[in-house]
């Protein structure tokens, strides 16, 4: 289930790609299966262990072209242990709104990111967003928990406030805005309530047969409820 457009990123064989906050290492893995020079980066030792090890199952099963390559490092996205230009795409997927230092935070995407390169950055859409912590104290109140609700126009503004050119924006997962509603209904940590188990049903099957009727019920539905927004931006060569 990828946020992003990888092929807006322009990931392909030897691009030196930083997914920070990769978790359980989905666009990490996209990358590495289009030959990028991959690094995963989180906080989360026990995630980046899985990480590595489903990497090496790539290589093993052949999914991994020649030029391909990919690490695991745990660190903190505050300050990453990086020359700056180091990486021709930094990716930070649904990470900033954890941080509470998310203009330093941001800051040390800029830095890392090459003169030219590509920086993708993907937050919870605000209304959609906005919902879910209406209807559920549970759903952000915890520790490592949602901090806050970003409009688009507020990070664009924090973003293009570090030099960076704003090239395009898109919002993604219609289909899954409801699913996180139902939670926030029911209890966030109520997984077996009927409904919740019939909409993860769902997302699952269109996840695995990913079937022409929900791709493009999902691509008309991501301008209205789209539950993330992904903004894109380029680092002036100057």
């Amino acid at each position: 289930m990828l946020t992003v457009d990888f092929d807006r990123l322009r990931v392909g064989a030897r691009t030196r790609f930083i997914d920070v906050g990769a978790g359980a290492g989905r666009h990490s893995y996209e990358a590495l299966r289009r030959g990028a020079d991959v690094t995963a980066f989180d906080l989360d030792e026990v995630e980046l262990k899985g990480v590595d090890e489903m990497f090496e199952a790539m290589r093993l099963e052949g999914q991994v072209p020649e030029s391909g390559r990919g690490t695991v490092q745990a660190g903190t996205i505050l300050d990453m242990p990086y020359a700056d230009g180091s990486f021709d795409v930094v990716l930070a997927s649904e990470i900033l709104e954890h941080v509470p230092e998310d203009v330093q935070a941001i800051s040390e995407l800029v830095r890392i990111l090459a003169p030219g390169g590509t920086l993708a950055v993907t937050v919870p859409r605000h209304w959609p967003e906005k919902v879910c912590w209406m209807l559920s104290d549970e759903y952000h109140a915890n520790e490592g928990g949602h901090i806050r609700i970003y409009k688009a126009s507020e990070l664009d503004a924090k973003l293009r406030a570090e030099g960076l050119v704003h090239t395009h924006t898109h919002h993604a997962h219609g289909l899954h805005a409801p699913y996180w509603w139902i939670k926030c209904a029911v209890g966030v940590e109520r997984d077996q309530h009927p409904a919740v188990r019939a909409y993860h049903r769902l997302l699952v099957w269109d996840m695995m047969k990913a079937p022409r009727t929900t791709r493009v019920a999902e691509k008309a539905l991501n301008p209205l409820l789209g539950k993330s927004v992904a903004l894109y931006y380029t680092k002036p060569l100057a």
